[in-house]
C-alpha cells in the first residue's frame, strides 16, 4: 500500500512520509537525500528531534516534533528527514518527555539534550559541561552531540583481509593514547596518542613478534569523567575523538579505519576491550546524557524499590542485558565495528555481568545475551574473550555460559606470581597452569587449552617491572589515600621497596624474575597475553590503579627500551621460540605427551617444594622436543634429565645467565654433557632435542 504525499502530489511509500523503524539511530538513504532517525523508548509520551549548524550550538535550526499517530511504531518513534530541510545542519539530539518518579524507575526530563544511543560519532561543544548534565534544566550548547553526516562516510578498505592466527597467538594490550603519548615515541607530535600514532609503531610490533594487539577501551567516553583509561563509555557506536590527530567533523571514525587496515596489512589482529556491562551515567547523582533520559528502566538494572541502581560493576550502573532492546543495542555496536570498523575481535569488561536477570540474580543457564552472539554468524570467525568477574561474580573456566568463549585467565596470573614469588605449596598449581588449566577448561566437556588466555599482568594491576619491586601499592597520586586499587598483588619487591638507593644485586634478581615470568608465560599451554612495556620494563613506581592518571604515571617511557634492552631481546626471542615450537600451544591439552618430574625422579608436590622439570614431546606437532627446568627455590638445584634416548640436550634458555647467554638463537645452543643440569636459584631453564 501506498500513502499520498499532498508535497510531492503523487502516491508515496509510507516509509518517505513516517520514516521506518529499524535500522536504530540514523541512516542515510542515498536515493532520497534523506535521513531516517529511529529512536526507541518504551516509557516516553513525546519525542522532538534537534538539528544544529555549526555556528549555533544552542538554537536548533531545525525541530521536527514526532507525531505517535504518524511517526510511532510499537516502541519505536521515527521519521524521515530531507537533507535539503536541515539546511546544512552538522549535529543532532533528541528532547524526550515522559514521567519523572524515580520511585517506579522513571527519570525522563524532557529540558536534557539527549544524545542518540547508536551516534556514529560524538560532538562536544567549547561549552560542554558534564555538571550541568547532572542537574535538572536545560543543558543546551553543554550537551554531547551526534554528528549527522557520520552514518554516510565512505572509507576504501582495497584489498583488506582479516588475519587469523592459531598457535602463533600473541596478544600485547596497549592504551592508544598511553602508547606513543611521550615525546620519546619518536612519532610525529601531531600523531602522538593517537590512532595515527599506532601506525607508526607498526615495525616496532613487528620486530617484537606479537600478533594482536588488545586496545585498551576506544569507545566514546566523556572527556570530563577523568577516566583516562576509557572504562566508562558514553557511546557504543563511536570511536573516541581524542584519539584522532586530525581535525574536522567525522574525522575519528576513518582514522580508525586506517590504523585498522595498517594493522591488517602487518599481518595483527585489532582486538577491542569493549564495556558492555555500564556507562559513564553512573548512579542516581550521576549525569543525564543519553539513556537515563530515554528510557531507564530500559537500560539499566534497577534495585527493588526502583530508585536506586544496582552497581555489580563498582561504577553506579548496570546495563540491563536481559532486555531484549538493550541485546539488540549490543548486538548491533559490535555488527557495526565488524562490518564497518573491520576489528577482529572483543574482549569483554567484566563479562560475567551478561548472566544477569531482569531483578539481578544470575542466570548460568542460557543467558540470552551470551546465545545471540555466540550464533551470530558474523562473529563465527571473530575472537570473543571474556573477563569472567565482576563485583560479586567469579565465573572463571566451566562456570560460564560462553562455552566456545577465550577466557583472561586470573587463576594463572595469581599461581604464577604466587610460585615465582616462592610461595609453599605452588607446585600442583603450577602444572595445572602450565598444562593448560584442564581444571577450569575441561577437555571431558569438549574445552580446548587455548582458550585459557593466560597473563601476568594486565592494565589493571602492577607493571611487570613493579610486581618485581613493590610490595604495596602507592597510589597517593590517585586522589583516594591509597585506598583504590588491590591490596592483593602477589608481588615480592626482591628486598628493596621501589627504585630509590636498590642494590645493584636487588636490581640484577629483579631482572632475572622479570625473565622467568616471560618464560614461563610464553612456555605455557593457551593464548599468552602480556601488557605493553613489560617487554622493556615499564614501572608506574607502585601505582596498580593510574585509572585517572593522564600523565607520564601511565605513558610508556621508550627510554626504557634503550636501557633495558637486554629483557626487550628475551621477550622477542621467547616469543620467536613459542611460535617455532606449536608444541607448546596446542587446540588441546598436552595429554600423554608431557611428562612431569621433580629435580630427581617423581614431583615433590609437598608444600615446601620449588622445583618443577617437564619433558613435552613434540613428535605429533612435527616439533623437537623440550625439557623444562624451574626452579623458584632461592638455593640452587642440580636436576637429573629423566629423558635421555636418541639424541642429546642443547640448552636455549637459562634466566640466570647474562645476556646473550640467557637466550641462544637458533642455531647456537648449548650441548648439555651428561644427563644432569644445575639450576641456579629463582631461575628457568629450556632445553631441545637435537
Amino acid at each position: 500500500m501506498r500513502a499520498f504525499s499532498p508535497v510531492k502530489g503523487e502516491m508515496t511509500p509510507w516509509a518517505v512520509v513516517e520514516g521506518v523503524s529499524n535500522p536504530f539511530g540514523v541512516s542515510w538513504i542515498e536515493e532520497e537525500e534523506a535521513y531516517n532517525f529511529a529512536l526507541y523508548s518504551k516509557h516516553a509520551t513525546g519525542v522532538t528531534l534537534l538539528c544544529y549548524s555549526e555556528a549555533d550550538l544552542v538554537h536548533p535550526m531545525f525541530q521536527y516534533r514526532f507525531d505517535f499517530l504518524k511517526n510511532k511504531s510499537g516502541r519505536v518513534w521515527h521519521c524521515r528527514i530531507p537533507e535539503k530541510m536541515l539546511n546544512g545542519a552538522c549535529y543532532y539530539s533528541y528532547q524526550v518527555e515522559g514521567p519523572y518518579d524515580p520511585s517506579v524507575g522513571h527519570r525522563f526530563d524532557p529540558q536534557k539534550i539527549l544524545l542518540d544511543p547508536y551516534a556514529r560519532a560524538v560532538f562536544f561543544p567549547p561549552d560542554f559541561s558534564r555538571e550541568a548534565a547532572r542537574h535538572p534544566a536545560s543543558n543546551a550548547g553543554r550537551a554531547p552531540l551526534g554528528f549527522l553526516p557520520a552514518c554516510r562516510i565512505p572509507f576504501d578498505w582495497g584489498e583488506d583481509r582479516r588475519p587469523i592466527h592459531t598457535s602463533d597467538t600473541i596478544i600485547y594490550e596497549l592504551h592508544v593514547r598511553g602508547f606513543t603519548m611521550r615525546p620519546n615515541a619518536r612519532v610525529f607530535s601531531t600523531r602522538r596518542g593517537t590512532y595515527a600514532g599506532l601506525i607508526d609503531k607498526i615495525p616496532y610490533l613487528k620486530e617484537l613478534g606479537v600478533t594482536a594487539v588488545e586496545l585498551m577501551p576506544v569507545y566514546q567516553y566523556d572527556p570530563q569523567e577523568e577516566n583516562y583509561w576509557g572504562y566508562m563509555p558514553l557511546s557504543f557506536f563511536s570511536p573516541h575523538h581524542a584519539y584522532a590527530s586530525r581535525d574536522g567533523m567525522c574525522g575519528q571514525i576513518n582514522e580508525f579505519r586506517e590504523m585498522v587496515k595498517a594493522f591488517h596489512a602487518a599481518e595483527i589482529e585489532v582486538i577491542l576491550d569493549v564495556v558492555y556491562n555500564h556507562t559513564t551515567e553512573m548512579d542516581e547523582s550521576g549525569p543525564n546524557y543519553s539513556y537515563r533520559g530515554i528510557d531507564n528502566t530500559t537500560y539499566y538494572l534497577l534495585e527493588a524499590d526502583r530508585s536506586r541502581y544496582r552497581n555489580d560493576a563498582g561504577t553506579g550502573n548496570v546495563l540491563h542485558c536481559a532486555n531484549r532492546t538493550v541485546r539488540k543495542m549490543i548486538l548491533d555496536s559490535m555488527r557495526y565495528w565488524v562490518k564497518e570498523m573491520h576489528i577482529d575481535g572483543f574482549r569483554f569488561d567484566l563479562a560475567s555481568l551478561f548472566t544477569r536477570n531482569s531483578d539481578g540474580s544470575i542466570n548460568l543457564d542460557d543467558p540470552p545475551i551470551i546465545f545471540e552472539i555466540t550464533a551470530d554468524p558474523l562473529f563465527a570467525n571473530v575472537r570473543l574473550i571474556a573477563e569472567v568477574w565482576d563485583l560479586s561474580a567469579y565465573q572463571l573456566g566451566r562456570s560460564f555460559p560462553g562455552m566456545t568463549w577465550f577466557q583472561w585467565n586470573g587463576k594463572f596470573r595469581d599461581d604464577l606470581r604466587s610460585f615465582v614469588r616462592g610461595d609453599p605449596g605452588k607446585i600442583n598449581d603450577l602444572m595445572a597452569r602450565l598444562y593448560g588449566s584442564d581444571d577450569l577448561f575441561s577437555e571431558a566437556e569438549s574445552y580446548h587449552a587455548y582458550q585459557s588466555v593466560n597473563f601476568i599482568t594486565s592494565h589493571d594491576g602492577f607493571t611487570l617491572y613493579d610486581l618485581v619491586s613493590y610490595n604495596t601499592k602507592h597510589n597517593k597520586a590517585n586522589g583516594h589515600r591509597n585506598t583504590d586499587g588491590s591490596d592483593t598483588n602477589l608481588s615480592w619487591n626482591c628486598g628493596w621497596e621501589g627504585d630509590l638507593g636498590a642494590p645493584e644485586e636487588v636490581l640484577a634478581l629483579r631482572r632475572r624474575q622479570v625473565k622467568n615470568f616471560c618464560a614461563l608465560l610464553f612456555l605455557a599451554n593457551g593464548t599468552p597475553m602480556f601488557r605493553a612495556g613489560d617487554e622493556f620494563m615499564q614501572t608506574q613506581e607502585g601505582n596498580n590503579n593510574p585509572y585517572n592518571q593522564d600523565n607520564e604515571t601511565s605513558w610508556l617511557d621508550w627510554d626504557l627500551l634503550e636501557k633495558n634492552r637486554e629483557i626487550f631481546r628475551f621477550f622477542k626471542q621467547m616469543i620467536s621460540f613459542r611460535k617455532a615450537h606449536p608444541t607448546l600451544c596446542r587446540s588441546r591439552f598436552w595429554r600423554e605427551e608431557v611428562r612431569w618430574y621433580g629435580a630427581g625422579g617423581e614431583v615433590d608436590r609437598s608444600d615446601r617444594s620449588h622445583v618443577l622439570a617437564f619433558y613435552l614431546n613434540g613428535s605429533s606437532q612435527q616439533d623437537s622436543d623440550l625439557y623444562v627446568l624451574i626452579n623458584a627455590d632461592p638455593q640452587d638445584h642440580t636436576f637429573k634429565l629423566q629423558e635421555g634416548g636418541k639424541g642429546g640436550w642443547s640448552r636455549v634458555i637459562d634466566t640466570a645467565l647474562p645476556a646473550p647467554a640467557d637466550f641462544l638463537e637458533p642455531g647456537k645452543e648449548e650441548p648439555v654433557k651428561g644427563l644432569e643440569y644445575a639450576v641456579r636459584g629463582r631461575s628457568v631453564v629450556a632445553l631441545i632435542r637435537t
